[in-house]
């Protein structure tokens, strides 16, 4: 923990990966949640994570590991690991250690695939999933096109970036809009869920006048590292928002797009790239990136009545973290 973000790694599901990036029999090294990791996928396509070192003498299973059907084997003394964390061989001796074969031997992290992406759960304290990854039809629609992802890294912690949906403020000072419109906000357990429904003026390709359109944006929050917002306007565009802590006070933040297939040269198309530019560029994320990177967490801030549902959202935020670890939880 820092002076600057004193909260812990929140728990949860947390993007480690695309599905299509991930091939059969591939060994990767992650360095997510103040840890080495290692992923792989067995010969029967199944992703297990693992922590990075062996057990037995400490080779990092992710330089020079392997894997043979359904268990990574370590460079070092070719010791076979399975998904669990169990050993399943050692080649060169007559019977494994009771203690690598009667059950997990090193730590393995819960990892489902669900909307393209491959889901870690971490815990802190190696407590199994307490909710489920949503599943987002449009990822898998096969008339959707899912081609833009997008990556930053960031110098601030999960919280921060989705406490900016709630501060209604900022939107107009960092982003440059006029009016943005608070919706209905609803709190249901690990989810929050936002509706804001508006107009919007455009310029019709085809007549040339100005013409007004009903816009609508759905978001789900599930989580500290979910979050699923639907655009409906013009065209119907839905983009994951995917947030994995690397430390406490550093994060990978992802954007991944989907969208129904048009011609390139389109006008919906067309419009389909200008609102992932609005949504990703200086009128959105790297608009806010300059201040994450600096910002320092006020415990208890000094809010005004304009400031949005700010403590709302931290005593929901809360949930996320132990009993026994620091969280600013309002009063």
């Amino acid at each position: 923990m820092s002076s600057r973000i004193p909260m812990s790694i929140p728990f949860g599901w947390y993007f480690v990966g695309y599905s299509d990036e991930l091939a059969v029999d591939e060994v990767r090294t992650l360095n997510y949640f103040n840890r080495e990791l290692v992923m792989f996928r067995t010969s029967s396509g199944q992703v297990s994570i693992l922590d990075a070192y062996c057990p037995h003498l400490g080779a990092h299973l992710g330089e020079g590991g392997r894997v043979e059907g359904e268990s990574i084997r370590c460079p070092f003394h070719d010791w076979a690991f399975d998904g669990s964390g169990t050993c399943t061989d050692v080649p060169y001796a007559k019977r494994i250690p009771a203690r690598a074969a009667n059950g997990p031997c090193t730590k393995a992290y819960p990892a489902v695939e669900e909307n393209g992406v491959i889901w870690a759960w971490y815990h802190p304290q190696g407590v199994a999933p307490a909710f489920d990854v949503l599943a987002y039809p449009e990822m898998n629609n096969t008339d959707w096109a899912t081609h833009k992802r997008l990556e930053w890294h960031v110098s601030t912690h999960p919280q921060e970036i989705s406490e900016n949906a709630v501060d209604i403020a900022h939107f107009k000072y960092v982003h440059k809009m006029d009016a943005v419109p608070e919706g209905e906000t609803t709190y249901d357990g690990v989810q929050r869920r936002t509706l804001a429904a508006g107009t919007r003026k455009y310029i019709d390709p085809v007549s040339g006048e100005e013409k007004t359109t009903p816009t609508r944006v759905e978001a789900t929050q599930n989580g500290a590292g979910q979050k699923l917002a639907r655009f409906s306007g013009l065209v119907d565009l839905v983009a994951m928002t995917l947030v994995t802590p690397v430390t406490h006070d550093r994060c990978e933040l992802r954007l991944a797009f989907a969208h129904p297939k048009f011609p390139e040269d389109s006008f919906e198309m067309r419009v389909v790239e200008m609102t992932i530019a609005s949504i990703s560029g200086s009128t959105g994320i790297e608009g806010d990136i300059p201040i994450w990177n600096k910002k320092k967490f006020q415990a208890t801030p000094i809010l005004c009545d304009g400031d949005g549902q700010i403590m709302r959202y931290r005593k929901y935020f809360a949930q996320f973290y132990c009993d026994d670890e620091q969280a600013v939880v309002p009063s």
